[in-house]
C-alpha cells in the first residue's frame, strides 16, 4: 500500500494497532463534534495565492524562543507512545531530531525524561501536568531542567479529564507491562485497576489538581529557569491573562477535541489570540492539522509554528521512527509546495492576506 499522506497513515496505523490503543488515540470527547470541526474548520479556509514571485529558492526555517528549527511544525506532547510501537517516545525524538524541529514530551510518557533526553538530537520541551502533590510535581519540573529540556509546557486546560466514550466503553488500562516511566519513584505509574470506567480518567481524577489557578503558573515560573508555555487556551481574554503572568508562549489549543466537546476549533480563535496579545509572547498552534496547506493557513493567522500530535503516533505505529519521520517529511513537502504555489518563498511572506 502506498501511503502518501496522513490519512493513508492513519489506515494503515489502525490495522496495525489494538483496538483499545487505536480508540485511545483517535477518539475524542462526547460527540466528537470538536475532534471533526479541528480540521474541516481548515478545509474551509481559502488560500488567495500570489503570481509572478520567483520561488525558485524556499526557506521553511523559523525561530521559536530563540531556537532555529527547519520547518514551523513541532511534535505535540502525546502520552503513552509505546502502545503504538515498543520504542515509543525514544523512536519519536529521533525522527524529530532528524527533521531539525521541537518535539514535546508529555508527563505521561512511556519512556522518562532522562531515556528521552539521552538519545536526543534536537530541542525537546517537556509538558507538565500538575499534581496535588506538589513536591511530585516540582520534581518533574526539576528533572527536566536537568535532564537538558529547553521548556516547560503547562498544560491548562484539563482540571478534570474529558470525557472519551471509546475509552470508557474499553475501560481503557495500559497494557501489561507498560507504566508512566516519569512517575515510577513517585509510586504513581499505574492506572488504578477494577474500575467501571477508563483507568487514565480515574488516575487523572485521583492524583491531578483540579484546583489550579494562574497563581500556579507564577509558582510555576518561579521554580524554573526554563520559558514556561500554557498549554489549551481559546479565548483572548486567558491569552492576555497568560501574557500578564510571565509566561513565554501560549499554544492555542482545545486538547485535539479531547476535552469539551463543542469548543472551538483552534484555527478559528487562533486569529483573535494572536490580535490580543500583539506580539508579547509567541502564539503557537494544535489540532486539526493533516496539511502543508492547513500550516501555511495557520502561519498566515499568526502562528509561529503548529503542533502536531496524532499523525505522528499513526506514523509511529506504521513503522516506528521511520513512521515519523516519513509523516514529517510528506508534512514538510506539503507545506514547501503550498508556498510555492501560494508566492511565499520563506516563512516570514507568509502574511495574513494570503487567507479568506
Amino acid at each position: 500500500m502506498d501511503l502518501v499522506n496522513v490519512f493513508d497513515f492513519e489506515a494503515a496505523a489502525r490495522g496495525r494497532l489494538s483496538e483499545m490503543a487505536y480508540s485511545y488515540y483517535a477518539s475524542g470527547a462526547w460527540d466528537e463534534l470538536t475532534l471533526r470541526e479541528n480540521h474541516q474548520a481548515y478545509e474551509r479556509i481559502t488560500l488567495r495565492y500570489r503570481v509572478l514571485v520567483d520561488v525558485s529558492n524556499r526557506d521553511l526555517s523559523t525561530i521559536v524562543l530563540g531556537e532555529q528549527i527547519s520547518m514551523p511544525i513541532m511534535i505535540a506532547p502525546v502520552a503513552l507512545q509505546k502502545m503504538a510501537h515498543p520504542d515509543g517516545e525514544l523512536a519519536t525524538v529521533r525522527a524529530a531530531g532528524a527533521a531539525r524541529t521541537i518535539m514535546i514530551l508529555s508527563t505521561i510518557s512511556t519512556s522518562s525524561i532522562e531515556e528521552v533526553m539521552k538519545v536526543a538530537t534536537g530541542a525537546v520541551w517537556f509538558q507538565l501536568y500538575v499534581y496535588k502533590d506538589r513536591g511530585v510535581t516540582r520534581s518533574l519540573v526539576e528533572r527536566a531542567e536537568a535532564a537538558g529540556c529547553r521548556a516547560i509546557v503547562l498544560t491548562v486546560d484539563t482540571p478534570l479529564l474529558g470525557c472519551r466514550e471509546a475509552d470508557v466503553r474499553n475501560r481503557f488500562q495500559l497494557p501489561e507491562g507498560m507504566s508512566l516511566r516519569n512517575l515510577v519513584e513517585a509510586h504513581l505509574d499505574k492506572f488504578p485497576k477494577d474500575v467501571d470506567e477508563s483507568g487514565l480518567f480515574a488516575y487523572m481524577r485521583s492524583l491531578h489538581d483540579p484546583s489550579l489557578t494562574w497563581k500556579d503558573v507564577e509558582w510555576l515560573c518561579s521554580i524554573t529557569r526554563l520559558p514556561v508555555l500554557v498549554k489549551g487556551v481559546v479565548r483572548p481574554d486567558d491569552a492576555v491573562r497568560a501574557a500578564e503572568h510571565g509566561v513565554a508562549g501560549i499554544i492555542v489549543s482545545n486538547h485535539g477535541g479531547r476535552q469539551l466537546d463543542t469548543a472551538p476549533a483552534t484555527i478559528t480563535v487562533l486569529p483573535e489570540i494572536v490580535e490580543a496579545v500583539a506580539g508579547r509572547v509567541d502564539v503557537f498552534v494544535d489540532g486539526g492539522v493533516r496539511r502543508g496547506t492547513d500550516v501555511i493557513k495557520a502561519i498566515s493567522l499568526g502562528a509561529k509554528a503548529v503542533l502536531v500530535g496524532r499523525p505522528v503516533v499513526w506514523g509511529l505505529a506504521v513503522d516506528g521512527e521511520n513512521g515519523v519521520r516519513r509523516i514529517l517529511e510528506l508534512l514538510r513537502n506539503e507545506l514547501d509546495l503550498a508556498m510555492a504555489l501560494s508566492g511565499c518563498p520563506s516563512i516570514r511572506t507568509i502574511s495574513r492576506d494570503l487567507v479568506s
